[in-house]
């Protein structure tokens, strides 16, 4: 019987190296971390525009029998007249079945197109939303920039010499400003400094840059804006910077613990080095969650303080658009706001990895 000849050692180093078949590649790509998370984000994304769309609609009032009720108010139109006026002002039935409304939203979203603004004749969501939220990532952007930093600093230099007098001041602030909501604080702020001792004029605060001033890269026109957002961002810090600096806090006193702190220290190593090097940067971590959802939420910026300022972001017109109940700029505002809350938390995820050693994302799997 004559024996069957064995592949030669090259062939089977051939078969070993062949390329992958499409399925390989599509199983491989389906398993990966990345694509996971990517799809549990569009997933989030449909979930909660799908109820946005539906709870915003659910609101008492529509947009005809807002306009309705200001025009029999304000011009003293029958409810006839107002009907008749208002129907010819929107391109909006509020009859319409809502699973059709769903159908047509979907349609246009999915070639790009937010619709038109119910309340505003001829104007679209895109337009709106491209045109106010540069001042609001301005604005709010730079008040997250200014609280963080401040409040990761603080919070390291409380928890690193805890019980000092500068713990126990900063302490009592850091819970008096987190506990009080961003229109108190606007509100202590107008009434003590501008009615009370007059430090400023409060009808010179109001909006976003002085109208006198010519549009342009010029250095008038660049500080009439900071000037304008300089109450908006000095009330956001306030009330925000309270909360990163108790959470930085007890991070430090969590990570002064740790054993590796320990070995630095008897290695010799400067405080300066233990403290930014090892400490502050470990601290930092559990607070990159949340600083991802805030950077997230800078898209909608903060409603009432830019309506109590007048400042022209996107919060307040989300104010607004609510106020009309105009459900397509609404609708194109939450979802911007969805969508960068969604990213910025898989941002996070990364960022997270690339910062602490002990988590990698690596063949698929977050590996703790």
């Amino acid at each position: 019987m004559s024996a069957i000849p064995a592949d030669p050692p090259h062939a089977t180093k051939a078969h070993a190296d062949a390329a992958p078949t499409l399925g390989q590649r599509l199983r491989r790509i389906t398993r990966s971390y990345l694509f996971r998370v990517l799809l549990s984000g569009l997933i989030t994304i449909w979930a909660v525009t799908t109820f946005t769309f539906v709870l915003i609609r659910q609101m008492p009032g529509n947009p005809v029998d807002i306009k309705i009720d200001q025009m029999m108010q304000t011009q003293n139109l029958t409810y006839e007249e107002a009907l008749r006026a208002a129907a010819t002002l929107f391109n909006f039935d509020p009859d319409r079945p809502i699973l059709l409304q769903y159908t047509d939203f979907w349609s246009d979203l999915l070639r790009g197109d937010l619709g038109a603004s119910i309340t505003r004749t001829g104007v679209s969501v895109s337009s709106i939303i491209l045109r106010y939220l540069p001042w609001t990532l301005f604005c709010v952007g730079l008040s997250l920039l200014v609280s963080f930093s401040l409040g990761i600093l603080i919070g390291l230099a409380m928890g690193y010499w805890r019980g000092s007098w500068f713990d126990n001041l900063m302490t009592t602030i850091a819970s008096i400003l987190s506990g009080l909501p961003d229109y108190i604080i606007g509100l202590l702020i107008i009434v003590i400094f501008g009615v009370q001792l007059r430090w400023f004029d409060i009808g010179s605060v109001r909006g976003g840059v002085d109208p006198t001033i010519e549009a342009g890269f010029t250095l008038e026109y660049i500080g009439s804006i900071i000037s304008f957002a300089t109450m908006p961002v000095l009330i956001y810090v306030l009330s925000t910077i309270g909360t990163w600096i108790l959470s930085m806090k007890s991070s430090t006193l969590s990570t002064l613990g740790e054993d590796y702190i320990a070995v630095a220290k008897a290695r010799g190593l400067s405080e300066q080095r233990i403290l930014m090097g090892y400490i502050g940067r470990n601290a930092m971590l559990p607070l990159i969650t949340r600083l991802a959802i805030s950077v997230g939420l800078v898209v909608s910026g903060t409603v009432i303080i830019e309506e109590m300022f007048q400042y022209p972001g996107l919060g307040r017109n989300l104010f607004i658009a609510i106020a009309g109940r105009d459900y397509t700029t609404m609708q194109g505002i939450f979802l911007v706001i969805t969508i960068a809350v969604v990213f910025s938390n898989i941002f996070a995820d990364f960022v997270i990895g690339w910062l602490d050693p002990r988590v990698r994302v690596a063949d698929g799997e977050t590996a703790q």
